[in-house]
């Protein structure tokens, strides 16, 4: 699910910045090129509820590296969009709400962060059916 969240966010920043902005969501050794975009989620959690029900959290911090030489101004820019380009995404054909969001500007780039929570049903596994059951009774008289 997390991954399919993602998909998600990175088609609608896609959606709303353009090919102009990579987007990464695996770790960056080298050849990072600006402007882009980093999306990692951040400690998933999953509380059950009744019965099968599940409430899952997931925080998701989304990093912008500005390319030009106004960084904090493109961040702050940045931010705007992102808070108007997130708050609804498409996960797997259903409409996600995005929640908490915040941004802070630090050593020139951007932090964004978002929660998309949701409900959860667990289908249990199927049992296996028995075959057939032969049974004796004896009554005493």
């Amino acid at each position: 699910m997390i991954q399919k969240i993602i998909d998600g966010i990175s088609v609608a920043i896609n959606s709303c910045f353009g090919e102009g902005y990579e987007i990464y969501t695996e770790s960056i050794e080298q050849g990072l090129q600006e402007p882009c975009f980093s999306i990692i989620c951040l400690n998933p959690s999953i509380e059950q509820f009744l019965g099968k029900r599940y409430f899952r959290t997931n925080q998701f911090c989304i990093h912008f590296f500005p390319g030009s030489d106004e960084k904090r101004s493109e961040c702050y820019s940045v931010l705007e969009q992102l808070m108007d380009c997130l708050e609804i995404i498409t996960v797997d054909g259903d409409q996600c709400r995005g929640s908490k969001m915040t941004g802070e500007v630090v050593d020139d780039m951007l932090h964004f962060f978002v929660n998309y929570d949701m409900f959860v049903y667990k289908e249990p596994a199927p049992e296996p059916v028995m075959e057939t059951v032969s049974h004796n009774t004896n009554v005493k008289g």
